[in-house]
Order: structure tokens, then C-alpha cells, then sequence
């Protein structure tokens, strides 16, 4: 995770070496020296300390540790143009960085990110005695609207599935790559993280790591054992550029895919029958989970399946789709 320096605190600082802790870089500064705790922006060395503190204590994962990194990254830049810093910061202060926020446009997924970024390093810092204010006890989350997770049909799921054919250049691989995130839900984090080992196809399970490296095991259907088998028998070994390398999924160079290529791969297929809009491997998901609930199968699986640590997230996928609606309406209604 990096904390990049910004523009303008950059132009002021003299140069000095780079400091980093456990790789990332978080800002120039004066080695030996710490800044003056009345300097405006974030505390280098506390940032530091914050970054240890999510790594080693609360075992966030990647992703989430490069978004806590944007967002103070974002919080760093706005404190310098006020002149600000959080030694003094009182609630009033927390309310204009918000009304910030939204003269920026963020949507209010993102304001609930950010929200939840800052109330996590300003209890640190209180409890750091860094902060005279307990501003954390003042804020609280915003509330989001539960949008219906946007889904497709499976006729059009089957297709998308058997849209790769052999004319394609990466057809195995690609063919096995649909059929996994649909058959098991997973992430495009997770799918592009597992490794050969992670996959067991004479017994149907694999094993993913979830946010915050949490561990779980998923059954795998006899279509995507089949693709899987296919492409680790073929093209994988056409790819591969290191013998060592043990992850499932390969570009063409050979190095581990990546979410933007697997997002690309998606959408390469979905395009190719007819399906536009927004759909990504996200929404293989989504169908993972509406289809599976639509089937019958019970709401605790399904949290267990996608990984969900609460069963209130995985709720939203138990909005009734029109036709099943339509279908109970038309065999109980009286006058039908």
C-alpha cells in the first residue's frame, strides 16, 4: 500500500530519503526528524503507525488496505490545502471535509468508504493520544439505499458460458475462467488469486481466500471441472513461464491474470451475445447467488458460499424476480 506524497506538500518539504515500512512509501521527509505535530496534513509518522496497526492487527486485506490508502491520501491533500491538521479537529471540522466530499460528486457508496477510513484513523489516533477529541463517538455511518445487485437471466448466463469457442486464441482458458466465477461466486480478487494447489477437481471443492485472508471452501459443478481440467491439461502448460509458478489463472505473457484483464475477458463475451450494459465478473456473482436462492437453496449456505460475514448482506439477493412473481400471482390468486 502506497501513500503517495501530494502535490503541494511536496513543493514545500526540503528532500530527504524515503522512509518505508514493510515496502510502501509514505512521504519524504527529513530523516531523523519528525514533523512539528502542529504541521498541517496527516503526521507522517502516525500514518505509519496506522498502516502497522491495519496490516498486523486487524489482517486487512490488500484491496482494502490500498483503499484506506486513497481515502487518506484524499484526507492528507484537503487538510493541506485548509492548513489544517487533526490535533484540533472538532466535529465541525468532520462536517465540512464531508460537504467536501459531495461538492467533489462522490457518490454515496464512496462517502460511506471514506466515513468509515476516517472514523477508523481518528479512534486511532484518540486512543494514540494524538487526537483531544473522541470524534469517532459523534459519527455516524451513513445510510445507504440496497440497489437490487444487477443480475441477468440464466439463458443468457448458459450463453455467455459457451460464448468462448475454439477460433479463440485463449478459448480454454477463458472458457474455464466464466465457468468458475459462476460456479462458485467468487470475487475477481479471489478467482485471480488461486493457485493450482487451491483446486482439488477429483472431489469438486476449492479453497479461496476472502477479504481479510478468511478461508473458505466451495463445491464446483462437473462443467467447471471440465473447463478447468481442459485448460490445466492444455493451454495453462502453453502459457506458463515460470515452472514455479503455481497461480491458476495466466495472462499471455505468462504472468499471474490480473482484475482489469479478467474484467476484459468478461466483457469481451458478453458483448460478443448481445449483452450490454454494465457486466462484469461481479455480476457473475450476483447471478451465483439470485440463482441459487431462486432455486430454493437456503440463505445461511449462500452467506457461507459467497463469504459474507454478515447474513444481512447476503439479503439483498432475496428480492423476488418478476416472473416467479407473476407465476405464484397467477396459480393463488381467486380470480385467475
Amino acid at each position: 500500500m502506497t501513500i503517495a506524497p501530494s502535490s503541494t506538500r511536496s513543493e514545500s518539504s526540503a528532500a530527504g530519503p524515503k522512509t518505508t515500512i514493510s515496502g510502501p512509501v509514505l512521504r519524504e521527509h527529513h530523516a531523523g526528524r519528525s514533523p512539528a505535530p502542529t504541521a498541517p496534513g496527516i503526521n507522517p509518522n502516525e500514518l505509519r503507525a496506522f498502516c502497522d496497526y491495519l496490516t498486523i492487527e486487524c489482517g486487512l486485506s490488500p484491496n482494502t488496505l490500498d483503499a484506506y490508502a486513497r481515502d487518506l491520501r484524499l484526507l492528507d491533500e484537503y487538510l493541506l490545502q485548509q492548513h489544517l491538521n487533526l490535533e484540533h479537529w472538532h466535529a465541525a471540522h468532520v462536517s465540512n471535509y464531508f460537504r467536501h466530499l459531495h461538492e467533489r460528486n462522490y457518490s454515496l457508496a464512496s462517502v460511506a468508504r471514506h466515513h468509515s477510513s476516517l472514523k477508523m484513523f481518528l479512534r486511532f489516533e484518540h486512543q494514540r493520544g494524538q487526537l483531544h477529541n473522541d470524534l469517532p463517538t459523534l459519527m455516524e455511518t451513513p445510510k445507504k439505499w440496497h440497489n437490487l445487485p444487477p443480475t441477468v437471466r440464466y439463458r443468457q448466463v448458459d450463453a455467455l458460458l459457451n460464448a468462448p469457442g475454439p477460433e479463440d486464441e485463449y478459448y480454454a482458458r477463458d472458457r474455464a475462467l466464466l465457468e468458475l466465477l459462476y460456479a462458485t461466486g467468487m470475487r475477481v480478487s479471489e478467482l485471480v488469486g488461486l493457485q493450482v494447489r487451491d483446486v482439488n477437481l477429483k472431489i469438486g471443492f476449492l479453497r479461496c481466500f476472502g477479504k481479510g485472508s478468511k478461508e473458505r471452501i466451495i463445491p464446483i459443478g462437473r462443467p467447471a471441472i471440465d473447463a478447468v481440467t481442459e485448460y490445466l491439461h492444455t493451454q495453462r502448460r502453453q502459457l506458463l513461464a515460470d515452472p514455479d509458478d503455481q497461480t491458476l489463472f495466466l495472462s499471455r505473457t505468462g504472468r499471474p491474470l490480473d482484475r482489469t484483464n479478467c474484467w476484459r475477458v468478461v466483457r469481451k463475451y458478453a458483448l460478443r451475445i448481445g449483452l450490454k450494459g454494465k457486466l462484469s465478473p461481479h455480476t457473475l456473482r450476483h447471478c451465483f447467488a439470485t440463482h441459487l436462492l431462486e432455486g430454493g437453496a437456503d440463505l445461511r449456505v449462500v452467506q457461507e458460499l459467497l463469504g459474507h460475514a454478515n447474513v444481512a448482506t447476503t439479503q439483498i439477493y432475496t428480492h423476488v424476480d418478476r416472473d416467479h412473481l407473476k407465476s405464484i400471482h397467477q396459480r393463488f390468486h381467486p380470480r385467475q
